[in-house]
C-alpha cells in the first residue's frame, strides 16, 4: 500500500476512532423554510470544519456557500463574481448538522423548499484554506487535504468582479474553468505549470488568485480511497469523459454515486444532480451553480447505475453530445451496513409526522427508497410498489400488469418520509425500506435478450431476488439460494404475484446463482429492449433474516437472531407441487399474542383479523400450531423475510 494511502487511513481513523463512510462526510439534506430558527440534523459533524452549500428548488436566488474557515457569518455565491457578504443566514456548525437563522430568502424562507449538500474536512476528501494574496508568481499555498487535490474552486472573498477560478485534474494546470459561467477553459498558466501536490498548490499572480492584500478561500476535494469499513472504498471521483451521444453509454465512477457535478468544455451550463432530489431512470431534477434558476425536472436523464451513470434518449446535446469532452465530479451512495431495524425499516400511516412542504406523507425517519403501500381495510384495494429509483412510476405486487406511469404524487424526496396521494386514503398504510449494504437493494436493468450479468450493491450474495418488467405485462420472479436448483445450472423459482409454490428454472428466469456482485437474468426476466426493476434482500445480523423453515403441524419456533423479536414478517410456501399466498405481518397492525392481522401481497384482500398464525418470540416469531398448511404443514418448506 502507498505511504500516503496508510497515512489518510491513519488520518481518517484518528478522526473520530473508526474509520469514517461517506455519510460521515458528505450529506445531501432537503428542508423546507420555517422563517425562524431552523435546526438540520443530517449526521454530518460540521465541528470538524466543513462547507454548506444550499439552493432554492422552487424560486430563483443565489446559490449560498459558508463554511467554517471565514465564519457562519459570511456567504458566496457560486453564480455571481460578488466578494462575500456579511449576512448568510447561517447561525451554528453542529456535531450533526447546522442551524440557521431566520428569514433569510437563500437559506430560510417560509415559501421556499431548499437543497443543502455539506461536505466535512477529511483527510482525502476535503479541505477548505484561506489566505492573503502576495501578488508574487510561484507562491505556494499549504494545505492539509493529505492526498493531491483533484479539483479546487478558489475565489477571491474580498472583492467583488472575479470569477471562481475551478482547477481540474483532467484539465490540467495550465487550464481553468469559471465555476459562475458557461465558458469553456481558458489556457491559462494559472497554477504556474505546476500541478499541486499532497501539501501545496502553487499560484501565479493574477488578481482573481493572487492579488496583494486581498482574501480567498479555496475549496480543495480529493479522491483517494481511504473510506469503510476496511479503509479501502473510493467515496469521491473526480474525472472526464468524451461525449458520444450514444443511447444506454455509461460512464464508469467504480461505485454507485449519489451526487455529481457535470460541466461540458464548451460555452455551456455546470450541471448538478443528487438523488435526494429526482434523479431517476425517467426525469431529473437539475441544479445549474452557474445560474439563480429554480430547479428543473429537465430531460437530462444520466440515472445513476451501480457503477456509474447511464446516458438516455434525452441527454445527448447538453451531457452526451459526440466528441465533446466533459469534467466531473462525483460522490458514493451510501455505504453503511445498518445496526438496527429501524435504521432501514419502518411503518407509516397516511398524513403521519408530514412536514411544512407536504400534504400527504408516510414518515419513515430516513430516506425511503421503496415502499408498498396498502388500504388494509379495503378488499378491492391494491398492493403498490413504488421506488425512488423510477420515481413517477409504480407497480402491484398482487398483478402482473405493466406499471403505472405519470403517477406524480408519488414523490420520494425527502430524508424522512415519502409522498403519496394516488389512491390514498385515511386509512392508507406503508412499509417503507431504506437501501443499505447487506440488507437491500435496488437495481434497475435493461434486458439484452442473452447472457446478462446485472451488478449490485448489495454487497453479499442476495437471499431474495424480485425481478419485475416495467412496461409488459409478466410476473413477478422470486428466486433464493434457499430455493435450490432445478437442475445443475439454472435457480429455481416463485411468483410474487401468485400462490404457485416452486417453479424449475429451465432457461426462463435465472441463469445461475447471484454472487455478491452480480445476478444473472435470463428469458421472461431479461427480454432485449425492455426496462425491468429488481428489489434484493440479505440478511444483517440483528437487523434482518431471509431462511427457510419446515412446519410440524406444531408451534415452530424460528430464531432470527433478533434480541426484541421482528416487526416485519413476510412467509410464502415454496414446497414443489404446492401452492400458498404471500403472508405479511407487522408490529404495527399487531403480532401478539392472540390474533394478529394479516395482508397477502398476491391479492387485492383486506386484511384478515380474527386469526392467531403466528406469536412474538425475542430471538425472531412463533408460526402456530393454529396456521394453516400455507404456514405450517408438516414436511412443508416455507421462505420467509424477518426485520428486527
Amino acid at each position: 500500500m502507498p505511504s500516503n494511502k496508510k497515512l489518510l487511513q491513519a488520518a481518517a481513523g484518528s478522526a473520530g476512532g473508526d474509520n469514517l463512510f461517506v455519510e460521515d462526510v458528505f450529506s445531501t439534506y432537503l428542508y423546507a423554510g420555517t422563517g425562524s430558527t431552523n435546526n438540520i440534523v443530517n449526521g454530518v459533524d460540521l465541528t470538524e470544519g466543513g462547507l454548506v452549500w444550499i439552493k432554492t428548488r422552487d424560486d430563483i436566488e443565489d446559490h449560498n456557500l459558508v463554511d467554517s474557515e471565514r465564519g457562519s457569518n459570511k456567504g458566496l455565491e457560486s453564480n455571481t463574481t460578488d466578494a462575500e457578504t456579511g449576512s448568510a443566514g447561517f447561525s451554528t456548525f453542529n456535531s450533526n448538522g447546522f442551524t440557521l437563522t431566520s428569514g433569510f430568502g437563500k437559506t430560510n424562507s417560509t415559501s421556499s423548499v431548499y437543497t443543502s449538500w455539506s461536505f466535512r474536512k477529511a483527510a482525502g476528501f476535503f479541505d477548505i484554506v484561506t489566505y492573503t494574496g502576495n501578488g508574487t508568481s510561484g507562491r505556494t499555498v499549504a494545505h492539509s487535504l493529505g492526498s493531491v487535490p483533484k479539483m479546487m474552486l478558489i475565489k477571491r472573498t474580498s472583492a467583488s468582479g472575479d470569477d471562481w477560478a475551478v482547477y481540474h485534474s483532467s484539465l490540467g494546470a495550465t487550464k481553468l474553468i469559471a465555476l459562475n459561467t458557461t465558458s469553456a477553459t481558458v489556457t491559462n498558466p494559472w497554477l504556474t505549470d505546476t500541478t499541486p501536490t499532497d501539501s501545496v498548490f502553487t499560484l501565479n499572480n493574477y488578481g482573481f488568485i493572487n492579488a496583494s492584500g486581498s482574501s480567498y478561500v479555496a475549496y480543495l476535494f480529493g479522491d483517494d480511497a481511504v473510506f469503510g469499513t476496511d479503509a479501502d472504498e473510493q467515496i469521491c471521483k473526480v474525472g472526464s469523459y468524451t461525449g458520444n451521444n450514444t443511447v444506454g453509454r455509461t460512464v464508469d465512477f467504480g461505485f454507485e454515486p449519489q451526487w455529481v457535478l457535470i460541466k461540458p468544455n464548451t460555452n455551456d451550463d455546470w450541471y448538478l444532480f443528487d438523488t435526494m432530489r429526482e434523479w431517476t431512470t425517467d426525469i431529473s431534477e437539475r441544479l445549474r451553480p452557474n445560474t439563480s434558476d429554480e430547479g428543473n425536472r429537465a430531460f437530462y436523464y444520466i440515472p445513476p447505475n451501480a457503477t456509474g451513470i447511464t446516458f438516455n434518449a434525452s441527454s445527448g446535446g447538453a451531457l452526451n453530445a459526440n466528441g465533446r469532452e466533459y469534467i466531473y465530479m462525483a460522490i458514493r451512495r451510501p455505504m453503511k451496513v445498518p445496526e438496527a431495524g429501524t435504521e432501514v425499516f419502518n411503518i407509516g400511516t397516511y398524513g403521519a409526522n408530514r412536514d411544512n412542504s407536504s400534504t400527504s406523507t408516510y414518515y419513515a425517519g430516513f430516506p425511503v427508497d421503496m415502499a408498498i403501500k396498502k388500504v388494509p381495510v379495503n378488499a378491492t384495494a391494491n398492493n403498490f410498489v413504488s421506488t425512488r429509483m423510477l420515481g413517477t412510476t409504480d407497480q402491484k405486487t398482487n398483478s402482473s400488469a405493466a406499471e403505472r406511469t405519470g403517477e406524480t404524487e408519488e414523490t420520494f424526496d425527502s430524508n424522512t418520509h415519502w409522498n403519496s396521494a394516488a389512491g390514498t386514503s385515511s386509512t392508507s398504510y406503508s412499509w417503507m425500506f431504506k437501501r443499505a449494504p447487506q440488507f437491500f437493494d435496488v437495481v434497475c436493468y435493461n434486458g439484452t435478450g442473452s447472457t446478462h450479468a446485472v451488478t449490485h450493491n448489495l454487497g453479499i450474495i442476495p437471499d431474495l431476488l424480485i425481478c419485475k418488467p416495467r412496461t409488459i405485462t409478466n410476473g413477478w420472479f422470486v428466486t433464493s439460494p434457499s430455493l435450490g436448483l432445478a437442475n445443475s445450472t439454472y435457480p429455481n423459482a416463485t411468483r410474487l404475484d401468485s400462490t404457485v409454490g416452486l417453479i424449475g428454472g429451465g432457461t426462463n428466469y435465472f441463469g445461475q446463482q447471484s454472487t455478491s456482485t452480480n445476478f444473472y437474468p435470463l428469458g421472461t426476466n431479461n427480454v432485449s429492449g425492455y426496462p425491468y426493476i429488481a428489489y434484493l434482500f440479505g440478511t444483517v445480523s440483528g437487523v434482518s433474516k431471509v431462511g427457510t423453515y419446515t412446519g410440524t403441524g406444531n408451534n415452530v419456533d424460528v430464531n432470527c437472531g433478533f434480541s426484541a423479536g421482528a416487526k416485519f414478517v413476510l412467509i410464502k410456501r415454496v414446497n414443489d407441487g404446492y401452492s400458498g399466498d404471500w403472508y405479511v405481518w407487522d408490529s404495527v397492525r399487531g403480532i401478539v399474542s392472540g390474533n394478529d392481522p394479516y395482508l397477502l401481497l398476491n391479492t387485492t384482500a383486506a386484511e384478515v383479523t380474527n386469526t392467531d398464525y403466528i406469536d412474538p418470540l425475542a430471538s425472531g416469531f412463533t408460526v402456530t400450531s393454529s396456521a394453516p398448511a400455507a404456514l405450517n404443514a408438516s414436511g412443508g418448506t416455507y421462505i420467509f423475510l424477518a426485520i428486527a
